[in-house]
């Protein structure tokens, strides 16, 4: 008999155990980023009443009697399954869609989450709704994601220096189907920064001299002496192209370049003015400081369109606008000047075992010695990638949870009935010496 009301008193403690924890889920139901738990059990000790026997040539084998005492609670499992991500449109919501954790810190305390309602703070350091500071990769001075991490700071008042054009890149095709002369003109407008920190207009000109060489210029080329004008070529002109047979690039005349303004608007390559009269005052120059270099390496003339691109570096003076995050985590600037810089870039943790890690408050999560040592990289590098203005949702089933706990609550009742029928029999017993 006191078997059995031990064994009900277990079951008892047991399902408490797992109401609680079904209680927890479902008070959570609508915390972002949280993983549910579940409870699993296993018997405990059993009394062998009788051993097993072998067979023998006249009986055969029998099994052993043994009584079971309970029941005991084998674990407490959290389960990291992805949960149904919830669209905020708000840019500092962030949601990882598969596997991995953001890194925060506390002073030098690490924590894991997935829960990915960030903000900023009054110094522009990017944390957790309880502050916990997020970190991410930093960038060194070439833009350049470094292997260190830290906090992840944002200032909004940020002002980037205007940067002179330094270098023009000419690079994609040349017909070689162009006939040559005035007829074969192509055109494309770009814009330099010259050494004020403005922006300089310029039309770029291709026109083909020969079978096997071109030529840019900063001007119609049609006026120059190159196509019969009466305009100095060496005025308008950028540099000879050439190529070779197979249409690779083989040299160029000049590999430099400084222009010059004048006030009607008129550009020339030296200080020439390109017709005449010459207006006043003198021109400036685009560039003062140093002449602009010229990489045609990436030009071909091969058969087919005419699709060569001119692309001069630099940029003027420009305040940060904005920032937002992409897929793989790098956070990026924009600012006024039409540039994107990246920031840094947000440190990813994973582990071998998500299972072992311990559940702290403000829903996170701490390493544990079963976890396994957190391996820190970027989104996207065998971890899932980042949604911008999106919030991963509870991973809690309402309609799950309403079942467990109806089986749980019937458990229950059936170990009290256990409990109240042992007692009863007792009862018998001690009624049988009246």
């Amino acid at each position: 008999m006191l078997r059995s009301m031990y064994s009900g008193i277990s079951g008892l403690k047991n399902m408490q155990t797992k109401l609680d924890v079904i209680g927890n889920n479902i008070a959570n139901v609508n915390t972002y980023g949280f993983k549910k738990s579940r409870v699993t059990f296993s018997d405990t000790m059993n009394q062998t009443i009788a051993g097993a026997s072998a067979a023998t040539e006249n009986r055969g084998g029998t099994n052993a009697k043994q009584i079971g005492l309970g029941s005991a609670i084998a674990s407490i499992d959290t389960l990291h399954t992805q949960s149904s991500l919830q669209n905020t449109s708000r840019d500092q919501d962030l949601a990882i869609s598969g596997d991995g954790y953001f890194l925060v810190k506390n002073g030098e305390a690490e924590f894991y989450t997935r829960a990915g309602n960030f903000y900023l703070d009054d110094n522009g350091t990017l944390v957790t709704s309880d502050g916990l500071k997020v970190q991410a990769f930093k960038v060194d001075a070439d833009g350049d994601v470094t292997n260190n991490y830290g906090d992840v700071s944002v200032n909004v008042n940020a002002l980037m220096p205007a940067v002179a054009t330094d270098k023009i890149t000419f690079k994609d095709n040349l017909s070689a189907d162009s006939t040559s002369g005035a007829a074969s003109v192509f055109t494309q407008q770009i814009k330099v920064t010259n050494d004020q920190g403005e922006y300089e207009n310029l039309t770029v000109y291709f026109m083909k001299k020969s079978a096997t060489q071109w030529s840019a210029y900063l001007n119609d080329p049609s006026k120059s002496a190159d196509a019969g004008g009466t305009g100095a070529t060496t005025n308008y002109k950028i540099a000879d192209i050439t190529f070779d047979a197979n249409g690779k690039f083989t040299s160029a005349t000049s590999t430099s370049l400084n222009a010059y303004r004048w006030s009607d608007g008129a550009v020339s390559t030296t200080g020439t003015y390109p017709i005449t009269p010459v207006p006043t005052p003198p021109p400036t120059t685009i560039s003062t400081s140093r002449a602009i270099n010229l990489d045609f390496t990436n030009l071909t003339q091969k058969s087919g369109v005419t699709t060569a691109l001119v692309n001069p570096n630099g940029s003027t003076q420009g305040k940060l606008e904005s920032f937002n995050f992409g897929s793989s985590g790098e956070i990026n600037g924009v600012y006024s000047n039409g540039l994107v810089v990246t920031l840094g870039q947000l440190a990813i943790a994973k582990f071998s075992n998500p299972s072992g890690l311990l559940k702290t408050a403000g829903n996170t999560f701490q390493e544990s010695i079963n976890s396994g040592t957190a391996d820190i990289s970027i989104a996207g590098d065998g971890r899932g990638t980042i949604r911008s203005g999106s919030l991963e949702m509870s991973n809690v089933d309402l309609s799950e949870e309403f079942t467990e706990m109806i089986v749980t609550q019937r458990a229950f009742q059936s170990n009290t009935k256990v409990i109240t029928t042992s007692d009863e029999i007792l009862q018998e017993l001690v009624n049988l010496k009246r």
